[in-house]
Parts: C-alpha cells; structure tokens; sequence
C-alpha cells in the first residue's frame, strides 16, 4: 500500500469497467479485473497510476467511477483536473504499473518499482508490468484492434469494394502497427473454400456469442457516425472489429501483423446486428 504520509503523484487514470478496460491486459472484463485481484463488479472501478515521493510506481484501484471518468473526460478535452481519490474510495493499491508510461512526476526521482514490503513476506504481490507487445501475441493482437477501431477511416480506405471480397488488395497500411493482409475474405457463415479458415473460426465463434452470451466485455458497442455502431470482440486468440453498417476486419494470434478485412456478404450484417444486441455499452 502506498504510505499515508506520502503522496502520490497521479499520472493519468483509465476506467476498468465491462463497457471501457484497457484492452491489452485482456480479451474481456472479468480477465483483466483479475490482473489487479479485484471482483467483476459491474459497476466497475477506476484506475489511477502515479508515483509516490520516492518515485515509486503505483497503481490505485478505487470505486468512484465517476470521478475518474470525469477527469478522464477533461483530460482529453485539453483541460487541467486534479484527480484525488478519497481515502475511502480505495479498493486496492499495487506497485507497479500495467500500462506503459512514458511520463513522470516532476522533482521525485525515475520511476521504479518499490521494494518488496518486509512484513507481507511471500503474499508481497509481484509489482504490476505492460504486457510484453515487442513481440506479436494476445496483447499486441488486441491493441491492433483498438488501432483499427480508432482510426476505421483510414484502414476502410484501403479496402477496394469494386474487388468484391475475393482478390488481393495489396495496399499498403496506414500508418500502424499490423499490415492488411493481402486477401480479403466473404463474409458469409458458409465461406467459399478459398476463405481463410481462421475467418471461418472466428465468424462461427462470434455466432456462438449469439447463443451463449460470453464474459461481460467480450463484446463492446460504441458510437459510430451515421447511425451506425462500432463494434469489438474478441475471443480466444482473435480479435473483430466491425461497423454494424460496413464490413469488418479480423486478427488472429496465428497471423502475426496481419489484418483480415471480411466482406459483408449475406450473413455478416445479420451477425453484426446480433452482436450489438447483447454487447456491453457505455453508461
């Protein structure tokens, strides 16, 4: 726990909640509630990251959504927020950070982890650290599509509709971290042989959403422009990312730096709008 007596110095905060958690510690909300040993509330938490006097690194899991959010939601317009948890809003506070930092509290020394407490002994929890994302995995699959998801403009330009799903696109990336793959699949639940069947897996595991709902977060719908919903699922070694109005795009833990666009075909609007029909949205 950080020490009554010092201060921490919050560097910035995220929401933990089953509609907005970071997505690269998790392919839904109970699995990355479980990175910080907290219970998938629905009500959610915040988190804030900061460092205390020494310099330490630490992460505060406290309750009051609200007021992070809203200090998240001034942050991003570009004003000044002072974000101070009460003392009674702490749910947990664990050394280190889960996400990657690349700034630091004035007049205390570099971030680092704090040394383990003496009196907790073996329970002394591990300190907290960003997922490994130098190489491709899970994580780096996951932050790929958040990727796409924020910038669907510029990878839907990429994609030539005149090529009616079924011959390779070739186009360069903008720019990011994973590549369009040099083959656009049909979106149809009875591809063409030629589809990939990674596609095959993931448009028949996220049919399979639609019959057994999956985790809370699993499946998350935001605002799209013109009516329409942005759409993120993700399972067990792939991610989807799809407008209910448009088509969607595929990554897949076996396909390292790869995007697969899926072509609207008969059956992917119908799956869209079953998606977005029991996904999690935000309050």
């Amino acid at each position: 726990m950080v020490a009554d007596d010092d201060a921490l110095y919050v560097l910035t905060a995220a929401l933990l909640t089953p509609a907005h958690f970071p997505t690269v510690l998790g392919d839904d909300y109970p699995a990355a509630c479980a990175v910080f040993g907290v219970e998938p509330y629905a009500e959610g938490y915040g988190l804030v990251l900061g460092q205390d006097g020494s310099g330490a690194r630490w992460t505060v899991v406290v309750d009051d959504v609200s007021l992070v959010a809203v200090a998240i939601a001034a942050w991003d317009c570009g004003m000044e927020h002072e974000l101070s948890p009460d003392d009674r809003s702490v749910v947990c506070a664990l050394p280190g950070w889960p996400l990657p930092l690349a700034v630091a509290a004035p007049n205390v020394a570099a971030p680092h982890d704090p040394p383990p407490d003496p009196e907790a002994g073996d329970t002394a929890p591990a300190p907290l650290t960003p997922p490994d994302t130098e190489s491709w995995g899970p994580a780096q699959r996951r932050m790929g599509a958040d990727e796409i998801a924020h910038r669907w403009a510029a990878w839907r330009e990429q994609i030539d509709d005149s090529a009616d799903f079924a011959s390779a696109t070739g186009s360069p990336t903008p720019d990011s971290q994973a590549e369009v793959k040099g083959e656009v699949e049909d979106g149809a639940m009875a591809p063409p042989s030629n589809a990939h069947p990674g596609v095959r897996r993931v448009l028949a595991e996220a049919q399979g959403y639609v019959d057994s709902p999956p985790p809370p977060g699993r499946v998350r719908s935001s605002f799209a422009s013109d009516d329409a919903r942005m759409l993120r699922a993700d399972g067990p070694g792939w991610s989807l990312v799809a407008r209910t109005d448009d088509i969607a795009f595929v990554l897949l833990d076996e396909e390292p730096g790869e995007v697969l666009p899926v072509g609207r075909g008969a059956e992917l609007p119908g799956l869209l709008a079953a998606l977005d029909a029991l996904a999690v949205r935000p309050a």
